[in-house]
């Protein structure tokens, strides 16, 4: 990467691209450049301040899009060694692969897609006589894709479904919440996690194993977050960990 390459950049992005050390927010518009801005600073780290590629990570919500930082990337400092870059729930699938048997998970796990979750969540409702149509007044019904949805945001919470019950209100997240417990207890039947899972088992297994977290701590000197006004709370406390022992994070 040439000194030139830099003059691509306009003075703002510059500055977020060399302040590599330390914790740094870029807040700009859409199209403004702070994908780009992402792009040069880790082609910045790997060919000014010669970081390993290894210790940098990128963080986004498209595969569509890590795939186009990883092109960019490559094309800037003309090298095929390029850093993880993926999804949150593509790197959780990395880990747990790894070393999820810490809290019980099969290495080979099934990832249940939207349809394989509703499907589970519509024959759980049949077994337990929970109408999944509009009934006349006096009787309930649910739909499923709702009943998920509302799971879909506890994991996201990173409340589990041991834990949902006691923050239930109501007839539909008391249903929820039974509901909940048979999804969970169905998916661990069949070694399979949801997408849901991905992050919040993570999450679990940082806080249950201090030597796993610190593995990944040490390995990541930087990490750089796309689009992170999206994030979840469990995607916020995934990278809050992860960058506790540097605290080199961009995003």
């Amino acid at each position: 990467m040439s000194d030139t390459l830099l003059n691509d950049l306009n003075p703002e992005q510059q500055k977020a691209v060399m302040h590599t050390d330390g914790a740094v927010l870029i807040l700009a518009g859409a199209g403004s450049g702070k994908t780009r801005v992402l792009t040069y600073r880790v082609a910045y780290l790997l060919a000014k301040k010669h970081i390993d590629p290894h210790a940098i990570l990128m963080l986004t919500f498209t595969n569509k899009a890590a795939g186009e930082m990883k092109e960019r990337i490559g094309k800037l400092i003309m090298s095929t060694q390029i850093p993880f870059a993926g999804t949150f729930h593509s790197f959780c699938v990395k880990i747990l692969r790894r070393d999820g048997g810490e809290i019980g998970i099969s290495p080979n796990f099934l990832i249940y897609d939207d349809q394989d979750q509703l499907d589970l969540v519509k024959t759980i409702m049949k077994k337990l006589d929970i109408s999944t149509k509009n009934l006349p007044a006096g009787r309930h019904g649910f739909n499923p894709g709702a009943i998920l949805h509302t799971i879909s945001q506890a994991k996201n919470e990173l409340i589990t479904a041991i834990e949902y019950p006691q923050y239930a209100r109501g007839y539909f997240q008391e249903t929820v919440a039974t509901i909940y417990l048979a999804y969970q207890k169905n998916l661990k039947e069949n070694e399979a996690l949801d997408f849901d899972d991905l992050l919040m088992r993570t999450v679990q297994l940082f806080k249950n194993s201090k030597e796993t977290l610190g593995r990944y701590q040490e390995q990541y000197h930087y990490i750089l977050v796309d689009e992170y006004q999206d994030t979840n709370r469990a995607q916020y406390q995934l990278i809050r960990e992860l960058s506790g022992r540097w605290h080199n994070l961009c995003v």
